[in-house]
């Protein structure tokens, strides 16, 4: 084997960073993730950005450089390669964490009109990104100072689009972008960690250990654990799955209140508990782990999901789109294909019009990235792609704060 049979295929999140190592065929070798160090700092980006304006740019530069150095040092442990033997990286990642990476000004982000102040899309030294790497760093091209190279690289891994597609990219931020007539508009909304894990009382990565569904059965809650070992954690899929079956066995009200267990005449009521003062859901204890749901959880999860939601119908109300008019619905995000099209339904996640076209894609912004190491002429392909999405803000629009309001129950 020569040096030039590897290439890093890097989807940098606000929460989570997640990797691959691919050989010179695009076989993937190997396949990590690990939470983004600069979660010390402040779990969300603006907080993040705010931190780098006041003076810990280089701190958070160093933070992420370093939760990068270590998931590529676990890939190539795992697939038994030297480090010299990559020959080419590329990664994407939102506007904040790119500006971030590059140790760029973020004011243009921070204050309108939310410009960012280098567009990426193109080749840099690693040295550029404080990056421990024998070769350049791709750097998928921002749109705006809401939609980043994460949602360019997801639409790029899916080719061409067929009509009237929405897709949905679920994290720490939610990006949206709808293709109809002939064009593509791209939004984005703060959906909060609440998708990936964080915040979240019992919460943590998916990996070995994290609940990833949950399900009634009977008078029983049936958790599925990542490894089918003990389960140590929530993962997103298993919040949303855990609310879905909340919901399904009347533990939980429509407005996301947990039930009192006097109010719950099955034995799922035994799930049920308080713990300082507020209520909660108890999925599983042991002498080291208890899984807790919280009343503040759920609440927390209301408000990610109402954003999804209400961001998708105000991009279709937008572009004039109804959903019946919708051919497919790709979503994608940390909790993978987890997801079932009931759950979705039963938590109100999008809105009910859309929720039988759905198709999941696990990792969808990594799968663009492995496809722009594996393609000729792919920068220029990525460049076109960029330049045809049409940026539409809907944070803060009075369209969107109604839309929000009305999308938090289930």
């Amino acid at each position: 084997m020569t040096k030039d049979n590897f290439s890093l295929a890097l989807d940098l999140g606000t929460t989570t960073l997640v990797g691959r190592l691919l050989d010179d065929a695009g076989v993937v070798r190997a396949e990590d993730r690990c939470l983004n160090p600069q979660g010390a700092v402040a779990s969300d980006i603006i907080r993040r950005l705010e931190a780098a304006r006041a003076g810990r740019g280089a701190e958070l530069q160093g933070l992420l450089a370093q939760g990068i150095d270590c998931l590529t040092a676990e890939l190539l442990r795992l697939a038994g390669v030297a480090r010299g033997r990559l020959a080419s990286a590329a990664l994407a990642a939102n506007p904040g964490i790119a500006h971030l990476l590059a140790a760029e000004p973020v004011e243009s982000l921070l204050f309108p009109p939310h410009r960012p102040a280098f567009r990426g899309g193109a080749f840099f030294p690693p040295a550029r990104f404080r990056l421990d790497l024998p070769c350049a760093v791709y750097l998928f091209p921002l749109v705006s100072g809401y939609v980043g190279g994460d949602l360019v690289a997801f639409l790029y891994g899916q080719g061409d689009p067929a009509a009237a597609t929405l897709y949905v990219d679920i994290g720490t931020n939610a990006e949206l972008a709808l293709h109809a007539d002939g064009c593509r508009l791209v939004s984005s909304v703060a959906a909060g960690p609440a998708f990936e894990g964080g915040e979240i009382a019992c919460g943590m990565m998916r990996t070995t250990g994290a609940v990833e569904d949950v399900r009634v059965d009977g008078d029983r809650l049936r958790l599925a654990v990542v490894g089918q070992g003990a389960p140590r954690g929530l993962c997103g899929s298993g919040l949303v799955t855990a609310v879905a079956a909340a919901l399904a066995g009347g533990l939980m009200d429509r407005a996301g209140n947990l039930r009192a267990p006097g109010e719950v005449t099955t034995n799922l009521a035994r799930y049920l508990m308080e713990k300082d003062g507020q209520r909660a859901l108890r999925l599983y204890r042991d002498a080291t782990v208890d899984l807790l749901i919280t009343q503040e959880d759920v609440r927390a999860f209301q408000l990610a999901k109402g954003a999804v939601h209400a961001g998708v119908s105000c991009l279709l109300e937008r572009a004039g789109v109804t959903a019946e008019a919708l051919r497919e619905v790709v979503v994608t995000g940390a909790f993978g294909a987890a997801l079932g099209r009931e759950n979705l339904k039963r938590v109100a996640l999008l809105p009910d019009s859309v929720i039988e076209k759905v198709r999941f894609e696990a990792d969808g912004a990594l799968r663009g990235v492995a496809r722009f190491l594996a393609m000729a002429g792919a920068e220029d392909q990525v460049a076109r792609l960029a330049a045809s999405l049409r940026p539409y803000p809907l944070s803060g629009t009075p369209a969107f704060e109604k839309a929000f309001i009305a999308a938090l129950n289930f």
